[in-house]
């Protein structure tokens, strides 16, 4: 089965959940145009990363993501990208959520590793759990950016049959060389097929400094080839076309989950 994808590779606009709501329209429309069948944003890609108005606003923020799914059932498209959540006692989790053509949510995963490094451990709640959806196109795996150093949780994906993983993040300078190189070890272990979402543009995260994102939104196919990549700095929406069944073909062919040795391991 081959399916086409769409990448909105954004600079988002920090606290401004209902300026980032009008660019996704205009970029969803333009993805149904093309004859996606899934269009995916960024990490955070409502409102960005200033923690003290994130947790201000969450409560309100169900309306936005409501609003996103309306997206999806006006323009008879799947969509993906992380966005901010609230959960009980007044805190907030970082939510990748796949709406499907009909509006509603098939899968929410919350960020599982916290980037310690810009203080998010600080900020948000952890998810505990994996998201798996059995799309049209496959057994389907969220996740977002810290979480492609984690390679356990590409690979409890794999085990469970996922074909494809939708990885929204917001990954910076100086970083390049860590976002390409491990896209395509996390399609090469696994099999799959990595769609990488990235933001552009720079964010003042507080007392982590200033960032800027470097884009290079790509997808990556099971053998870690690139199907389509964008550049650096520019807002763009890329589309690509991918072929599901070559990630079974391949499996086949080179057997490493049956060749595995988890009882080596000592995991």
């Amino acid at each position: 089965m081959k399916i086409s994808v769409s990448i909105a590779q954004i600079s988002v606009s920090n606290s401004s959940p209902e300026d980032n709501l009008s660019k996704a329209a205009l970029l969803a429309g333009e993805a149904s145009r093309r004859g996606s069948d899934v269009i995916c944003f960024p990490e955070m890609w409502t409102t960005g990363f200033n923690w003290e108005n994130n947790r201000r606003i969450a409560a309100e923020h169900e309306k936005i993501a409501d609003a996103v799914g309306e997206l999806a059932r006006k323009n008879s498209i799947w969509i993906n990208g992380s966005m901010l959540s609230a959960v009980g006692d007044g805190g907030v989790s970082n939510t990748s959520i796949l709406f499907n053509p009909e509006g509603g949510r098939s899968g929410a995963y919350s960020k599982v590793h916290l980037f310690s490094l810009i203080h998010e451990d600080r900020h948000m709640v952890p998810g505990n759990s994996v998201c798996v959806v059995d799309a049209p196109w496959g057994r389907t795996g969220l996740a977002i950016c810290y979480d492609i150093r984690f390679p356990e949780l590409f690979r409890t994906y794999a085990l469970r049959g996922v074909k494809i993983v939708f990885f929204s993040a917001a990954f910076p300078h100086p970083r390049l060389d860590h976002w390409q190189i491990l896209l395509r070890a996390r399609a090469i272990e696994n099999q799959m097929f990595i769609i990488g979402t990235n933001q552009v543009g720079s964010e003042d995260l507080g007392p982590a400094g200033k960032v800027t994102y470097f884009g290079h939104s790509s997808i990556i196919d099971p053998r870690g080839r690139t199907v389509i990549e964008a550049d650096e700095t520019g807002e763009t929406l890329i589309t690509g076309v991918i072929d599901m069944d070559i990630v079974d073909e391949i499996r086949g062919e080179m057997r490493v989950i049956e060749d595995r040795r988890p009882d080596v391991y000592g995991l």
